[in-house]
């Protein structure tokens, strides 16, 4: 029985397919974009990123702009030193086994957990436990350990991907194990460590469920690490659900998609640099 068909004709039929895949994704992603920007550009106006929240769904969004880049910023300044501490330990001073690998399934337990349940969480140990209440630093706190998985793996891989060479040359030189990676592997490591980061903060930015329970609703531009604040993430779900004028909704999505794509954009970037040896 003859073959219906050729394999190059089999493999171009698959490459078609596999094309016509990537071109819906990337055309949902263009449509999805592209409307958001479409009827929320129109509302970045000085008043709208500058103002503060007015009564009948008018104003702007400078307090939860403020409060999203506090809590972001906590977020990765708590969880970077410890995914970077983490990954530099798994790679650099265990060997494979039992407890490395109980290590990485744990991380991997940590980054499937919804992020509804890190807000759970959060507001049980950070707001009530811990006696934060709710407030920036609550927010930021429980962001770190969602984000905390992100930077583990990313980190992780970035060090993986220096050459065993450069290690073997520090510490045939008289190099101790410490100065081999602080000198030699963290600084060729460093733009996918960056990525890794990047990532994880461009997650916190837009995240919702996590900081409901844990930064507050408040509309004012928090004084202090400890006063509640909203986040646009928050903000977008209250102003959607509330009915607000479309200029507040959209304008709103708009900026949140400006920033994770600008946050991304500098990801990208990183990752495309290749590990360089130090000097």
């Amino acid at each position: 029985m003859r073959r219906l068909l050729t394999p190059r004709q089999s493999q171009a039929i698959v490459l078609a397919a596999l094309w016509a895949l990537t071109a819906i994704t990337l055309a949902l992603l263009v449509l999805l974009v592209g409307f958001v920007l479409w009827r929320g550009l129109p509302a970045l106006d000085a008043d709208f990123l500058g103002g503060s929240p007015r009564a009948g769904g008018e104003g702007g969004v400078w307090p939860m702009l403020v409060g999203t880049l506090l809590v972001t910023a906590i977020a990765a300044l708590v969880a970077t030193p410890l995914g970077l501490a983490t990954a530099i330990y798994l790679t650099e001073y265990v060997r494979e086994g039992r407890w490395r690998r109980a290590v990485r399934a744990g991380t991997e337990l940590l980054a499937s957990v919804p992020s509804i349940l890190f807000g759970l969480f959060g507001y049980a140990f950070f707001v009530l436990y811990l006696g934060l209440g709710w407030s920036v630093l609550a927010g930021g706190l429980t962001l770190a350990a969602m984000i905390l998985p992100t930077i583990v793996r990313t980190s992780e891989e970035a060090l993986r991907r220096v050459p065993a060479s450069w290690r073997e040359v520090s510490l045939s030189l008289g190099g101790s194990r410490l100065q081999t990676v602080t000198r030699v592997v963290l600084p060729a490591a460093l733009p996918g460590v960056a990525t890794g980061v990047l990532l994880g903060v461009g997650r916190s930015i837009a995240e919702t469920a996590a900081v409901l329970f844990t930064a507050g609703l408040s509309p004012q531009v928090p004084s202090s690490l400890s006063s509640p604040t909203r986040t646009l993430g928050v903000h977008l779900y209250l102003v959607a659900r509330a009915g607000q004028p479309e200029a507040q909704t959209f304008g709103t999505a708009a900026l949140l998609v400006l920033l994770i794509l600008s946050v991304n954009a500098v990801a990208h970037g990183l990752l495309g640099r290749r590990a360089r040896p130090a000097r």
